[in-house]
């Protein structure tokens, strides 16, 4: 499972970073939906305790286009359009709902996950497309990528080989407080390298803060997704990344991550 893990890293994040750099707003919107709707389907899937059609149905999929709709508002800074389409989609839940409820009252149970999933996926990775269309934005989505990722790394193999207590055994047996502790130590000082190295204009002491609080929300977003498969009975969201689970078990941390990094920028630094 390791070397998968490494092979597919070091085949994705060459291409990630090309992308990233050279592509203009809108191509990393693109990137952002891409890996949304991938999200959203692997999300679907899960909840609905792992019925392979369960994406295709109506209300799924317009849960899945007001995601896009979502980050395309996002593209043009059109927050207010945003929030909008976040209740447009549980208007539409509530609308495709009323004829199926004659096949069961279970029918709402699909709204209230479509629209969790919309606000869960696309409106949360929405924020690193506000981000990243700020003046200093490649710098700083290239920022909450490396202290998200590498701390998620050091999180893994600190809990793999040094882990003896369990962090939430009910919820995921093989995470430890040992490896939370060292992908937290991992998180502060990735952040306060790369603010030596780009951002030297920053504050230690607040850098260390967004650092913690973007671990923090990481590992409340990893163990979010595991609560979701253990309710459902599920091992991994799908397969798309050798190594790595599905797609959403890739960006679990940086769903939760991305608004308090936005929130910082705008409210903190």
């Amino acid at each position: 499972m390791h070397l998968k893990r490494w092979i597919t890293a070091i085949v994705a994040i060459p291409v990630l970073v090309l992308l990233i750099i050279k592509g203009p707003p809108a191509v990393f919107a693109g990137l952002i939906a891409l890996i949304a709707i991938l999200s959203m389907w692997e999300y679907f899937y899960i909840v609905s305790s792992g019925h392979k059609t369960a994406q295709l149905k109506p209300i799924p999929v317009a849960g899945a286009a007001a995601g896009l709709l979502v980050i395309a508002a996002a593209l043009y800074g059109a927050f207010s359009v945003m929030l909008l389409l976040v209740f447009a989609s549980l208007g539409i839940g509530a609308l495709l709902s009323m004829p199926a409820y004659r096949s069961g009252p279970q029918i709402m149970e699909t709204v209230a996950r479509q629209v969790q999933g919309v606000v869960y996926i696309p409106l949360a990775l929405a924020t690193l497309v506000l981000l990243r269309s700020r003046p200093d934005g490649l710098t700083w989505i290239f920022f909450v990528l490396f202290v998200v990722f590498l701390g998620d790394v050091a999180a893994f193999y600190v809990g793999t080989y040094l882990g003896r207590h369990k962090l939430s055994p009910a919820i995921s047996p093989g995470k430890t407080v040992e490896g939370a502790l060292g992908g937290l130590a991992v998180n502060i000082v990735v952040a306060l390298v790369f603010k030596t190295l780009l951002l030297p204009e920053l504050s230690s002491g607040f850098v260390v803060l967004f650092a913690l609080a973007l671990g923090i929300a990481g590992q409340i977003g990893d163990l979010f997704e595991s609560e979701l498969k253990r309710a459902a009975g599920i091992k991994d969201s799908g397969g798309i990344l050798p190594g790595h689970g599905g797609m959403l078990d890739r960006v679990d941390a940086l769903i939760f991550a991305s608004p308090v990094a936005y929130a910082f920028y705008l409210f903190v630094f």
